[in-house]
């Protein structure tokens, strides 16, 4: 039994085909059972499709089975003893492949059963001996495909090569999408080409839309308002961050997650960031614009620039949103006033890249989880940062000088990045931040000093100081922390010491150092059994200094861990 895996329209089906052309002829009888999913849904759709695996293989022979119970014992019978093959085509439930009795002891030696799916989860309850996915195409296969349909040729015609490009480009290697804008725009001219790309920058192809809407149709709320947030906000995020906001936002995104990563609607790149395909992206943002097409306001969330700027200018803001984003480039200078947001009550994720907030900062929406603000010049923190929901705050590349001045308690920040931050000297007074796991402070080249209340944070998981070229050192209480498994110091060239202590970060993990002004390192660190090999490799050419009598472990303790640093 093999799985065929991936998202709409990535051509599971169009594989299953070809399989099923170049091997019928080597089986004693076939079956291709297209549609499953859409057949099943019938009264009598289980049953019609046994009939039909069974006049398949049995052909001229044909069977009526009545109920589904008898059907499976039927397959059994004649079928028990056959060499066949059988592609089971769009699945999305286990009890579907149960009507057809599959099983590898349901069919002769030597058969071969291949099931195409969006859903991997389905082939793991079956057990399927493989599952393979299905990728998109590479952008020279796409253009073949794509021309053949819109040219009937094998390339693009000569005046239509840059307009056949950013077709491809759309449609990012889907074969459904390259069929279907191929065979739209065949013998159509330049400017109705001109129009249609136009077009979908705005609304996308209905006949894709609608393939691709299947699988979200077939989650469930939860999981379908993770995917809309993915959609507008989180793309390109760090998995285990957007699963923290989510947590805030009353989710329980880690399974809800898994579901959309099994269904091929999201995926998770090698650095551990969220990825979909674009035009899953535009399905889920067109699934948005349709709850208003003609009031934006009304709408769960914003994203799109000219809506954004629209509603926050008109200041029409409803309690209807839930997540909006405007991100805009340092030269725009647009400012937005605080006024804009006071009907906003229900607002809990916050994007505002490179826009000027003007007012009073206490109309922002108290209940935010998320909020991004980069490029943000002037702040005024003094009633705003009153919010006791808020579990990320990203402030890169803004100039915050002292942003925690006037910090009430944060008591659920779980998440803070103040990188790029050019006036940042001095770190926040962590005793306000309880619930920080994640401190990155990459590039603050006037940073000179890391407040010793760090180490009042017992849920830290990461320090990255990376690029901090005025640190010279981390306090003392910093290393009592159990909780770290990540410290990146790498490109802080004054940095010249790690504390003999850092022995007892017994989970650290990762610890970068390369760029730094460290020439040894104390040999409390062959204590760290978890440090990953290629941190050990970096360290590995180090020094390691004397240890104190009173501060660790013996010689005679720490031989054998150094021993087994060396020999990797």
């Amino acid at each position: 039994m093999v799985g065929i895996w991936g998202m709409g329209g990535i051509g599971k089906t169009t594989v299953a085909k070809a399989i099923y052309n170049k091997f019928y002829r080597s089986f004693e009888g076939t079956s291709f059972l297209a549609n499953v999913r859409e057949t099943a849904k019938d009264s009598n759709g289980k049953i019609a499709l046994q009939e039909r695996l069974l006049s398949d293989v049995l052909k001229p022979i044909k069977i009526e089975v009545g109920d589904v119970s008898r059907g499976i014992n039927v397959i059994k019978e004649l079928l028990g003893s056959k060499k066949v093959l059988v592609i089971v085509d769009d699945v999305d439930r286990e009890d579907q492949l149960h009507a057809f009795a599959i099983r590898p002891d349901s069919v002769g030696p030597g058969s071969r059963i291949i099931i195409t799916t969006r859903d991997r989860h389905v082939l793991e309850q079956l057990k399927v001996d493989t599952i393979r996915l299905t990728r998109e195409m590479n952008e020279e296969e796409a253009l073949e495909l794509f021309s053949r349909h819109a040219f009937e040729n094998i390339s693009p015609n000569e005046n239509y090569i840059e307009l056949s490009r950013r077709v491809v480009s759309y449609c990012g290697g889907l074969p459904l999408a390259l069929e279907v804008l191929g065979s739209f725009l065949f013998g159509r001219s330049i400017r109705d080409w001109n129009s249609t790309l136009k077009k979908l920058e705005k609304i996308p192809d209905f006949k894709i839309q609608s393939r691709l809407r299947i699988s979200f149709d077939a989650i469930d709320e939860s999981q379908r308002n993770i995917f809309l947030h993915i959609c507008c906000y989180f793309i390109g995020m760090d998995k285990n961050h957007v699963i923290n906001i989510l947590e805030g936002c009353g989710f329980s995104p880690e399974i809800e997650i898994s579901v959309l990563l099994q269904r091929c609607l999201v995926t998770v790149s090698e650095k551990n960031k969220l990825m979909m395909h674009d035009l899953l992206r535009d399905m889920g943002r067109e699934v948005v614009r349709e709850e208003s097409p003609d009031r934006p306001e009304r709408r769960s969330r914003l994203w799109r620039q000219e809506d954004v700027i629209e509603v926050l200018t008109d200041k029409s803001g409803t309690e209807e949103t839930e997540g909006l984003a405007l991100n805009l480039q340092k030269s725009d200078n647009q400012s937005v006033s605080t006024e804009a947001f006071r009907n906003m009550r229900r607002l809990k994720l916050l994007q505002l890249n490179h826009v000027q907030l003007t007012g009073d900062c206490d109309k922002l929406p108290k209940k935010l989880r998320w909020l991004c603000l980069r490029g943000f010049c002037v702040f005024t923190p003094d009633k705003f940062l009153d919010a006791s929901y808020l579990v990320s705050m990203d402030l890169r590349d803004s100039l915050p000088a002292r942003v925690w001045e006037h910090f009430r308690l944060l008591g659920r920040l779980e998440i803070l990045n103040l990188s790029h931050s050019p006036y940042l000297t001095q770190s926040p007074d962590f005793s306000q931040l309880p619930s920080l796991q994640y401190l990155i402070l990459k590039y603050c080249e006037n940073l000179l000093k890391i407040d010793k209340s760090i180490g009042l944070v017992s849920q830290l998981v990461l320090l990255n100081l990376k690029g901090c070229t005025a640190l010279k050192d981390l306090p003392e209480d910093f290393y009592m922390l159990r909780s770290v498994r990540t410290l990146v110091l790498s490109g802080c060239s004054r940095f010249e010491k790690l504390s003999k202590h850092i022995g007892k970060m017994r989970r650290l993990t990762a610890l970068v150092i390369s760029g730094t002004a460290i020439s040894e390192v104390p040999s409390s660190i062959d204590e760290l059994q978890y440090l990953d090999f290629s941190s050990r490799q970096g360290l590995s050419g180090l020094k390691r200094s004397t240890q104190d009598e009173t501060s660790g472990p013996s010689e005679d303790e720490t031989a054998r861990p150094r021993q087994r640093l060396r020999s990797l």
